[in-house]
């Protein structure tokens, strides 16, 4: 567990004063005192492990004993004892209650509240209220990832890698990620809480050495470090910008990579560094080329020999591929060029003297990775297909033993109808009168005709071929023949754009096309909706459907990835009486689709009972970060018990 030992001896000291003042369980007396001096001992180790507050009495170590030295330059040995990792920090010995301002004897109620020193009131209430489930075994985690909410989004990707390290850090691990500085001058205020470390690193690679530096911000348990050079400071998003993608792209993920190598080794977060025995959690390609790192740079030198690392994939489609005659840019022995080495198929070449080869990031990763994730247990099946591989489903089907899936949570705390803020009314699976509400402020929003009876039909995501627009556009001119509803939201294509506007000026009373993309504005669609359509050609996972699930807004999906694990198809003659979620449908077609919207649409109108059956039992659905955090720890688990895949 990262918690300091300190921590545990302060903890240790308070319920010994409490056992010793005849206030713990089973000494009768007061009953009010016990549960109040539990509570300020749940408050005081919030107190100590606040990094933003001083704490109740310093307690400074020798230097010796603070951390083990940091390790010069690159890949130098380890200098801490075999078997000793860094990362944890070295016992003290048990203060006396003068240490914590506790008297023996005459405690008062005042007393107390006086002398607790709390990190913050929020910190207070989450101690005070329920208990969060622990990991039985934690871990010190570096998260490495191109983009982490709210700090820089541009997809699924940003809110696994903004929510999921929180989870894990809520259940008693270390968590570290490692993330890009990005300043475009439209988001930089995201970073204004980030201070700059004073750490900075020489990065050997694209032919001379880059100096790298570090910001962090401890926020939510968890430490956000970002990496800053000038090729992540310039006007677009993420990728790239009008143009395309940055013609850089490579260089500036491979100093990422780098610095997610360094960070664990070089710099002092809450006083002492993370060390050599980490879990590294990869994402996507921006990340792929540490375990390739770890296995040609680290390893051999004795450095990271007790770590491992998972490479998570949310999306196979991208995988970082450029010309071979980049290699020797990375910085890599030239051995390990085979792990790297990419060859195009004849079709997919130029010309007839294009030989096709390449390197690929993310190919990188699944050889050299310890284990491998996808965003669901559908997706981790269809990468092995040659319909769904991109061309790595042999490599991967090779390492199906360690192939897993694991479907992505929601933050209930952004995304919940009992509380949201950007909708008008709020509801709940014991009272759904608020659904109704906030389908009519929709609709008045939208310039739609206020019609509860008619059903409300949804599209959330964007303009673009994978999400199966070009499919919508067939069936709009007969759909729209029925009493129906549609709103869409997004953005993409400019020829799919123009195509939403017009649309709208011919179906006026049933249509419109909302181009562009609002956070608040997805929101009030998702809980106005009725019916949510998600028709993607293939789909990793998905967020969108969890969402309306979570909102009682009736998912119609095609059965691909995890859309096929999340919906369950609705069951009227189930052995338990109804079952199911909503539709799923397959294979993709606009006739099949079309039949399922008609037949979501009749159910809605005419079995009132069973529609109100599939919105509760969607709502009831766990689909937690805690749940999927759990699943993510058995992984850890079995990839410490064999040695690093490749040494």
């Amino acid at each position: 567990m990262a918690t300091p030992s300190a921590v545990g001896a302060a903890c240790l000291v308070l319920a010994r004063a409490a056992a010793g003042l005849g206030l713990g369980p089973g000494r009768g007396g007061d009953r009010a005192r016990p549960r109040r001096l539990q509570r300020v001992v749940r408050r005081r180790c919030v107190a100590e492990l606040s990094r933003e507050g001083p704490a109740p009495t310093p307690r400074p170590l020798p230097p010796a004993l603070l951390a083990p030295p940091l390790v010069p330059a690159f890949l130098a040995p380890p200098s801490e004892p075999e078997g000793e990792p860094a990362s944890t920090p070295p016992p003290l010995p048990d203060a006396g209650l003068g240490d914590l301002g506790l008297q023996p004897e005459g405690i008062a109620e005042g007393s107390i509240d006086e002398t607790v020193v709390v990190a913050s009131e929020q910190d207070s209430e989450i101690v005070v209220g329920k208990e969060q489930a622990r990991a039985k075994v934690t871990q010190s985690i570096v998260f490495v990832t191109g983009e982490a909410s709210p700090y820089a989004k541009s997809g699924g990707l940003g809110d696994v890698c903004g929510s999921l390290p929180v989870a894990l850090a809520a259940r008693g691990h270390r968590v570290m990620v490692v993330m890009p500085r990005y300043l475009n001058g439209t988001s930089d205020k995201n970073y204004a809480n980030a201070f700059y470390t004073e750490k900075h690193i020489r990065i050997p690679c694209f032919g001379g050495e880059h100096e790298v530096t570090f910001f962090h911000e401890y926020r939510d348990s968890v430490d956000w470090v970002f990496v800053d050079h000038p090729s992540y400071h310039r006007p677009g998003n993420l990728y790239g910008d009008k143009f395309g993608a940055f013609g850089d792209n490579q260089f500036r993920y491979t100093l990422l990579c780098y610095a997610a190598c360094e960070a664990p080794l070089v710099l002092e977060l809450g006083g002492y560094i993370y060390g050599q025995n980490c879990m590294f959690v990869v994402n996507d390609w921006h990340a792929s080329l540490v375990p390739v790192l770890l296995a040609a740079k680290y390893r051999p030198y004795g450095v990271y020999k007790d770590s491992r690392s998972i490479l998570v994939i949310h999306n196979l489609a991208h995988q970082g591929v450029e010309p071979a005659s980049t290699y020797p840019d990375l910085g890599l022995p030239p051995e390990w060029y085979g792990a790297l080495e990419w060859v195009f198929p004849e079709w997919a070449r130029r010309h007839a003297l294009d030989k096709g080869e390449a390197v690929n990031f993310l190919k990188g990763a699944v050889v050299t990775a310890d284990r491998i994730v996808t965003v669901s247990k559908g997706y981790s099946w269809e990468v092995t297909t040659a319909e769904g591989g991109q061309g790595l489903n042999e490599l991967l089907s090779s390492r199906k033993s360690v192939l897993n899936g694991i479907v992505n949570g929601i933050d209930i705390n952004d995304w919940n109808p009992a509380t949201d803020k950007c909708i008008p009314c709020h509801y709940s699976v014991d009272d759904l009168s608020g659904k109704a509400k906030c389908k009519s402020a929709l609709q008045k929003e939208l310039g739609l005709p206020i019609r509860p009876e008619v059903p409300l039909i949804g599209f959330i995501g964007r303009l673009d071929y994978q999400k199966g627009i070009d499919l919508i556009q067939l069936i709009i001119p007969h759909l729209m023949r029925d009493d129906v509803q549609f709103v869409m939201l997004g953005s993409g294509d400019p020829e799919l754009e123009d195509w939403m506007r017009s649309t709208e000026s011919d179906f006026k009373d049933k249509f419109r096309g909302w181009v562009g993309f609002s956070v608040p504005v997805s929101h009030r669609i998702t809980a106005g909706c009725d019916i949510l359509l998600m028709p993607s050609r293939f789909e990793p996972c998905g967020l969108n459907q969890l969402y309306a699930m979570q909102y009682g807004t009736v998912p119609v999906v095609h059965a691909t990835g995890g859309l096929r694990d999340t919906v369950e198809n609705f069951n009227p003659f189930g052995e338990n009486g109804e079952q199911g979620t909503g539709w799923a449908f397959a294979p993709l077609t606009t006739e099949n689709m079309l039949w399922t919207l008609r037949t979501a649409i009749s159910t809605y109108k005419e079995h009132k009972s069973s529609w109100e059956g599939l919105m509760k039992r969607g709502m009831s659905k766990d689909f937690t970060w805690d749940h999927a955090a759990e699943q993510y720890e058995q992984i850890f688990q079995w990839a410490f018990i064999d040695r690093p895949y490749v040494m």
